[in-house]
């Protein structure tokens, strides 16, 4: 056997090793076993590829950051590596470049099934007058209650006639938003048109900046007639009224990390709020078991779709969840909103801030140690408690005879 076979085998080895720590979420166990192979500043490219994978969980944001511009130096057609950088320069902050890199996403596996096979100009921000411009969305529901706001943007800037196309879900809201000249749902044939941006591709074409944000908020608006409904619905309930998401959709890549049990939610028991679980998927059946002594109604069967939930967050007081789209329905109609964040969030929630350039309505508790929901807790818990105090203090002032 020689020399070379005998490296190879070894560095075959040490990246199987890696891997296994990395998807048995022991990172600081794979940077340790890492950083002896790569601490003269050289070596193969896939172990400084396993290294950023191993730093970035950490909040080691600026080494990762070091690490994947290097790679995507060298490694300029790898895509997937482009994509976490651009999704490492977003949460820093530095939407510029950003937003630039952010494009590869559609190279991904995961989320080829969303790009739409175009054959003419992706709109670059210029001018469009006399042209149509189809405006689409692509991704989840919370990325196009994030982005609708921008669409009226794009309708000054282009000066052309928009065609904005979204899902069937998201349909009911996006009627009652300004900034489009023809309304169609995903799926169907859209009129003819020049160009086309996808709605997460706007802030790249027109070089959105935080000092742009939050825009004219609110952009959204609930039916009057739903509204009108969860108010009769729930008026005997004592006030303040809660509305609580615990999980996210469960195919979502970072799930394990951004969605918990209800049972964790035990310390706002105490608070003396009243609850209702808007919750849907896998995870509303918690509901029919809340912690002890919470008081918990369960409305998941009775939420038809988002105009009900677009509903209810218009009358409850205030929204508890964690990173899902009801953050975003709840940030985009201007209604409270607190939201749970790990210790490493999704690039929108940026770092170090516990309000959100996006919604002036929100205010974010992040884990201040990887996993450390407990603390997240103590401080709900204790915030909640000083809402519903205020509330009953502002009740009593208004019923004193």
């Amino acid at each position: 056997m020689t020399a070379a076979s005998v490296d190879i085998a070894a560095l075959s080895a040490l990246e199987q090793a890696a891997q296994k720590l990395l998807a048995a979420g022991r990172f600081e166990e794979a940077e340790a076993l890492l950083a002896p192979s790569l601490a003269s500043g050289t070596g193969p490219l896939r172990l400084w590829r396993l290294l950023a994978h191993a730093l970035r969980p950490q909040g080691k944001l600026a080494a990762t950051r070091t690490i994947q511009e290097m790679l995507v130096a060298n490694l300029p057609g790898d895509y997937p590596l482009r994509f976490d950088l651009a999704e490492t320069l977003l949460l820093l902050g530095e939407f510029e470049r950003g937003w630039r890199e952010y494009r590869y996403r559609y190279s991904l596996a995961h989320t080829t099934r969303f790009e739409r096979k175009v054959q003419l100009p992706r709109w670059d921000g210029q001018p469009l007058p006399g042209k149509t411009l189809l405006i689409h969305d692509e991704q989840g529901y919370g990325d196009t209650f994030q982005f609708m706001r921008m669409v009226p943007w794009a309708k000054a800037r282009s000066g052309a006639r928009v065609v904005l196309e979204v899902n069937a879900e998201a349909l009911p809201l996006a009627r009652r938003i300004k900034g489009y000249d023809a309304l169609v749902v995903r799926g169907e044939l859209p009129p003819a048109f020049d160009q086309h941006c996808e709605m997460m591709s706007l802030p790249m074409a027109m070089q959105l900046k935080l000092a742009d944000l939050p825009c004219e908020t609110p952009y959204l608006s609930a039916d009057p007639e739903r509204v009108a409904h969860w108010r009769a619905r729930l008026a005997d309930l004592p006030r303040p009224l809660v509305a609580l998401v615990w999980a996210g959709r469960p195919t979502h890549g970072n799930d394990a990390n951004r969605s918990l049990p209800l049972a964790r939610l035990a310390p706002l028991e105490s608070t003396g709020a009243s609850f209702v679980s808007i919750q849907k998927g896998p995870a509303e059946a918690q509901a029919s078991t809340p912690p002890a002594g919470m008081p918990l109604l369960a409305l998941s069967d009775e939420i038809r779709d988002f105009e009900d939930t677009a509903a209810i967050l218009t009358v409850v007081d205030l929204l508890i969840s964690v990173d899902s789209s009801p953050v975003h329905l709840a940030g985009a109609l201007g209604r409270p909103v607190w939201v749970m964040l790990p210790f490493v969030p999704d690039w929108r929630w940026l770092l170090g801030r516990d309000d959100s350039p996006w919604y002036p309505s929100m205010r974010l508790y992040r884990q201040p140690r990887r996993g450390d929901w407990d603390s997240v807790m103590q401080a709900l818990a204790a915030d909640l408690t000083r809402v519903v105090t205020d509330t009953r203090r502002s009740t009593e002032l208004h019923t004193a005879p």
